[in-house]
C-alpha cells in the first residue's frame, strides 16, 4: 500500500506568482544599441532580397547577416 504524499513546502499557486512585481527594463549599452539597429537594416534587406538575390547572397541567413554586420560596421568606420 503507497503511503499519501506529504508537502513539507508551501505550495505556489499561479496567482500568487502573478503578482509579483516584474523587474524594471535594463537600458541598452550603446554596443547594444548599435547591434539591434544592424540587426534590423539587415533583416530588413534580407526579406527585400529575391528568391535569386538570396542564392547569390549566401544560401542562409547567418552567412548573409555575417556579411551585412560587417559590411555595416565598414561604412561607420
Amino acid at each position: 500500500m503507497a503511503s499519501p504524499l506529504i508537502l513539507t513546502s508551501p505550495v505556489i499557486t499561479g496567482g500568487a506568482l502573478a503578482q509579483a512585481a516584474p523587474k524594471p527594463a535594463k537600458e541598452l549599452s550603446v554596443g547594444q544599441s548599435a547591434a539591434r539597429e544592424r540587426q534590423k537594416k539587415c533583416g530588413a534587406e534580407w526579406r527585400a532580397l529575391s528568391v535569386a538575390d538570396k542564392a547569390t547572397q549566401g544560401p542562409k541567413w547567418p552567412q548573409y547577416y555575417s556579411k551585412c554586420v560587417k559590411r555595416l560596421k565598414q561604412v561607420k568606420a
